[in-house]
Formats: C-alpha cells, sequence, structure tokens
C-alpha cells in the first residue's frame, strides 16, 4: 500500500504540527491548514487522497468546508472529527458524503486505520480502472452485436432493466455471451462508474468459495493470517456478476440468498452481519427449474434470483447475424476498432458461416475467426483457413482421412490428431483444449499454425 496525499484542517495550531509529522511518519504526504477557506482553496487546485476537517473551526464550519468538497473535489475521501460524539453531526456528515468519522481526542491508531481503508480503495479502484483497459485492449469494447429478432429482444429487456437495481438471471447455452450481456447491463446502469466485479462460481474452491465470496477474519481458519475481504465488498456500490450459478453448493446458497433478502453479509469467524450495496446479476446455462425439482438447487433462491431473466438466443437461432459478427470478431482478433474494414471473406466462407451449426455459438465463431485470421496472414479468408470442426462438422476430425489402424503415422500427424480432437471436445476453445493437453496457449497456436502450412502447401 502506497502513502496518500492528506489534507489536515483545524485551527489548533499544536494539533497541525503533531499530524504533520505524525502523518509523515506513516508514510504520507501531509498538508496542513487552520481554516476551511484555505483548505478549500487548496483543493481546487491540488489532488488530494483524503482530507481530514475538524467539524469545528471559526469562520467556516467542518461540514460546510466537506460540502463544498463534494463538488470540487469528489474523489477525496473526507473524514471528520469533532469532539462531541454527537450521532446527530455523525449522520449529518456522512450523508453528505464523509467516509468516516473520529472523535476527539483522536487517537493515531484510529486515523491510521482509517486511512488504511481509504488507501485500499483507492489501490482497488486503480487496480479495477487497469483491468478494465486491458481486457478492451485485447478484447475490444465491450459490445454486443447483432440486430436479428432475437437480439433486438434482448437490447430491449437490458435498456429496460438496466437503470434498476433488480436481480437479473441470464441464462443461455455456453458460450453465447452471457458475460458480455451482463457487462452491457451494467455500463447502462446507474452504477457504470462503480465497480463490476465477474466471479466464476465453478471455478471457486469448494473449501475457500465462503471466504472468496463473504471474506474471512484473521485466525477464523488455517492460513488466515490476515483479514480477507470478500468479492460482495470488493463489489460495494458497483455489480457483482455470478457465472455458472448452479455450481454453488446448498451452504451457499443460503448466504446468496439471505444476502438478497436483507442487503446483509457476514464474514467467516465473525458474529455480526453488515450491510453492503451490491447490485447482484446472474448467470447460467443450466436448468435451474429442473435443479430445483432435483433438490440440487433451493426454491425459494430460484424465485429470487429469477426476478427478471433475460434468455441468451443461440447462434443458430440468429442466423443474420453470423456474417456481422464474424467481421466484429476478425477485427477483434486482429486488434483494430469495432466497424473498421476487415479481412474480406470469400463467398465459399460466407457459404460455411453460414451452413455449420455452431454448437459452440459466440465462443466458437470468435475462436473460428481469431484461427482464420491467424492463417490467412491478413489476408483474404478462405474456407481452408477454418479449423477443421467448421470445415468438416460432421464428425470426421482427422488431419485428412482416418487412417486404418495399421497404417504407419508420423508423430507430427497424431499430435495434431491429438489436439484437433481437445479442441472439438471444448467447442473449438482453444485455450480449454490447451489446459486440457497441459500445453501453453502459445504453443497450441505455433502447432497449429505450423501445421496450416503444411496443409496449404501440400493442396497447392
Amino acid at each position: 500500500m502506497s502513502g496518500l496525499r492528506v489534507l489536515f484542517c483545524d485551527d489548533e495550531r499544536a494539533l497541525q504540527e503533531i499530524m504533520r509529522v505524525e502523518l509523515s511518519r506513516l508514510g504520507h504526504e501531509a498538508t496542513v491548514f487552520g481554516d476551511g477557506r484555505t483548505a478549500l482553496k487548496a483543493l481546487e487546485r491540488e489532488r488530494f487522497d483524503a482530507a481530514i476537517l475538524d467539524l469545528r473551526m471559526p469562520g467556516m464550519s467542518g461540514i460546510e468546508v466537506l460540502e463544498h468538497l463534494k463538488k470540487i473535489a469528489p474523489e477525496t475521501e473526507a473524514v471528520v472529527m469533532t469532539g462531541h460524539a454527537s450521532m446527530e453531526t455523525a449522520i449529518e456528515a456522512v450523508r453528505l458524503g464523509a467516509f468516516d468519522y473520529i472523535t476527539k481526542p483522536a487517537k493515531m491508531a484510529e486515523i491510521e486505520a482509517i486511512l488504511r481503508k481509504i488507501a485500499e480503495k483507492r489501490d482497488l479502484k486503480n487496480a479495477n480502472l487497469a483491468l478494465q483497459t486491458r481486457l478492451q485492449a485485447v478484447e475490444g469494447p465491450n459490445i454486443l452485436v447483432g440486430q436479428s429478432p432475437a437480439m433486438a429482444a434482448v437490447h430491449r429487456l437490458i435498456a429496460t432493466v438496466a437503470p434498476t437495481d433488480t436481480t437479473v438471471l441470464i441464462t443461455g447455452e455456453t458460450g453465447t455471451g452471457k458475460e458480455l450481456a451482463a457487462r452491457t447491463l451494467w455500463l447502462q446502469s446507474k452504477r457504470a462508474a462503480r465497480p463490476f466485479v465477474p466471479v466464476n462460481c465453478g471455478a471457486l474452491s469448494e473449501n475457500l468459495v465462503e471466504s472468496e465470496l463473504f471474506g474471512h477474519k484473521k485466525g477464523s481458519f488455517t492460513n488466515a493470517e490476515r483479514d480477507h475481504k470478500g468479492l460482495f465488498e470488493v463489489a460495494s456500490t458497483g455489480t457483482l456478476f455470478l457465472d455458472e450459478l448452479g455450481e454453488l453448493n446448498k451452504s451457499i446458497q443460503v448466504k446468496l440468498l439471505r444476502f438478497l433478502e436483507s442487503g446483509e453479509i457476514r464474514r467467516v469467524g465473525e458474529n455480526s452481519p453488515f450491510r453492503t450495496d451490491v447490485r447482484v446479476l446472474c448467470a447460467t446455462n443450466r436448468d435451474l427449474r429442473q435443479m430445483v425439482q432435483e433438490e440440487h438447487f433451493r426454491e425459494d433462491l430460484y424465485f429470487r434470483v429469477n426476478t427478471f431473466e433475460i434468455r441468451m438466443p443461440a447462434l443458430r437461432e440468429r442466423h443474420e447475424d453470423i456474417v456481422p459478427l464474424a467481421g466484429h470478431l476478425l477485427n477483434r482478433a486482429a486488434g483494430r476498432s469495432p466497424g473498421a474494414a476487415f479481412e474480406p471473406l470469400s463467398p465459399g466462407s460466407i457459404d460455411l458461416l453460414l451452413n455449420h451449426a455452431w454448437p459452440g455459438n459466440v465462443r466458437e465463431l470468435a475462436n473460428a475467426m481469431e484461427y482464420a485470421h491467424i492463417l490467412s496472414g491478413g489476408g483474404v479468408i478462405l474456407p481452408e483457413h477454418f479449423p477443421q470442426a467448421v470445415r468438416n462438422p460432421s464428425g470426421a476430425i482427422s488431419l485428412r482421412a482416418q487412417p486404418v489402424a495399421d497404417t504407419p503415422r508420423t508423430l507430427e500427424e497424431l499430435e495434431m490428431n491429438h489436439i484437433l480432437r481437445a479442441l472439438n471436445r471444448n467447442g473449438g476453445s482453444k485455450s480449454a483444449a490447451a489446459a486440457e493437453l497441459d500445453i501453453s496457449l502459445k504453443t497450441m497456436y505455433n502447432k497449429l499454425k505450423g501445421y496450416g502450412d503444411k496443409d496449404r502447401k501440400a493442396a497447392g
């Protein structure tokens, strides 16, 4: 945790000097002022991470300074100090946007703890912004592409529910773009400037899922060496996206239901719950109704998360979107902006795209277009540039023709056949196939490109 730029405002000279020394000792950059007007002038020309304000000062009170601060420097977290432990004063300060309050005589340990929380919030926000920037650089802008009737209905539902805080359940087959729908909903919501925290429930460790979601207190279990913020706290004031919801076990389902009904969570190892302001979006490719009947999913939770359902259509249900979506995905693979010109698709490639069933949906199409972009070298996309599973959807996934069992094969052919089978099992997903084969994604790309080059020479 790096230090903060802290503004301290109090009319007591002795306290000013103490805070100048002590805040510096804690690693913060401290600037002190004796009155509110001078402090506000500094806030207008400089950026501060935190402002500690005495509520009772001559000329301009701390409350007045706080009101102006939230207008001219809304990113600065304010902490108010009062010599009177008055709940009315504290409530008023919090209502006006104060991060926290402390009573005089303040202990340095209290101030240090509050500043640590402010630093954690700042670092988390910066990390979130950096992650979003990296994702956009790699994947392109988060937009749902498609104007088919099925997708038009999705756009209408998102526009309708986005401005509310309603819990939304996004359903659909694997690869239909459920997380992208959730991101689009978030971007159109009033929480768009707040964190979006996606969680793959199926990837959470069975033993640590409660701690990951709700946090834990130091010493609450073996290896719990420090307090840990759960993802519900990380997403505070923002949006939490629970993907693969059906993978949560019954005990976690109970805790999720409690939050959705009360807005409260409880860390592992703590007795008292606390409230947190989070909007929850959920997604699943499983039939939750059937899971309820089989007693694998709580019926009360099902009705609670299914307040508003958005079903993502399979790619075969939005046939007219395939070609424009393929162009968008080509641009993404090449790192270009949406709408830019892309490698032309030959008539044969268009026929291939329109005639394929796309069992892996948009994810399979994305992988196919990235594969074709690599093999084409930036030129015209031809049918032979597509993966074998797209070119030969009948299920024959050998390199050319399946040889009889006693026909000799080269090691390279055996290896490539193994790779293609893994790709077929994983709906064309190279990352999933690479994970199954325990090789790096870079190795996967290199082997596929090497085979593609030799295949074209043989055909020529």
